[in-house]
């Protein structure tokens, strides 16, 4: 067996009274344990096997010499952040998603490639690399993660992210990205999708990273269909995480039933 340590404890908001948690063990996948206060996920050896690259996943090397740009506020953009010898085996370990939305982590199934490369991003390794980055000190706030993956056509207005947002860290898991629509722009302005200081395509390993401000102003153009990408948010306070856990969760439930 192997630990990982796992981001699990902060979006899965269901009791555990035994302190033990199946995921996914109809696929044999493993199970999360608590230990010292720490979740950790416990993979089955058939789960691990032999196979598959040995690498990690993430190359922290381009982030850490990817400049740092500052206008109109502070951001990085990484392209193939993802190994590519990892590129293929993640996009088809992507969770299947076929509703629009942000789904918590608790809501949606996914196996081992995945969960690896979460583990990655809920590091210390990668934490240390953006901190660097940004000048800031993380260790001691906590991380929230959403999935999505399908795009409405209403979504993309412009927005700033939630006060309560330090960072976000988006990396998009989408084959290479041809049409218009879906580029996420960053934006000079509140009112105008055209007032573009930087576009950036959904491609499979690309990884923006932003910090939150007042005029952090993102969206972009129209596409509906599949967009997929991961959404992970060092926050505040751990209450943020539960809150928008529970909101999140409560939304994938009435997506589910259709009403949506």
């Amino acid at each position: 067996m192997i630990l990982l340590t796992s981001f699990a404890k902060l979006c899965d908001l269901a009791p555990r009274p035994h302190r033990k948690k199946a995921i996914y063990s109809n696929k044999g996948l493993g199970v999360y344990l608590e230990k010292g206060g720490i979740t950790m996920l416990q993979l089955s050896e058939e789960t691990l096997g032999t196979e598959g690259p040995s690498k990690s996943i993430l190359d922290l090397d381009k982030l850490r010499s990817a400049p740092l740009k500052t206008h109109p506020f502070d951001y990085v953009v990484v392209s193939d952040f993802i190994r590519p010898e990892w590129e293929d085996r993640l996009l088809a370990a992507f969770p299947n998603i076929k509703r629009g939305g942000s789904f918590p982590l608790s809501t949606v199934k996914f196996g081992k490639d995945f969960a690896t490369l979460l583990d990655e991003m809920n590091g210390t390794g990668f934490r240390g690399a953006v901190e660097e980055k940004f000048s800031l000190n993380l260790g001691r706030r906590p991380t929230m993660f959403t999935v999505r993956g399908c795009c409405r056509r209403a979504d993309g207005k412009i927005h700033t992210d939630t006060e309560s947002k330090i960072l976000t860290v988006l990396l998009y898991m989408n084959p290479r990205w041809t049409d218009q629509g879906g580029r996420l722009r960053l934006l000079n302005s509140g009112t105008n999708i055209n007032d573009v200081a930087a576009e950036i395509p959904p491609d499979v390993g690309t990884l923006l990273i932003f910090r939150r401000c007042d005029h952090s102003f993102h969206g972009h153009l129209p596409f509906e269909g599949e967009r997929r990408v991961i959404q992970m948010n060092w926050v505040t306070e751990q209450r943020f995480v539960d809150r928008e856990a529970k909101r999140h969760r409560w939304s994938a439930l009435v997506k589910s039933l259709g009403f949506s």
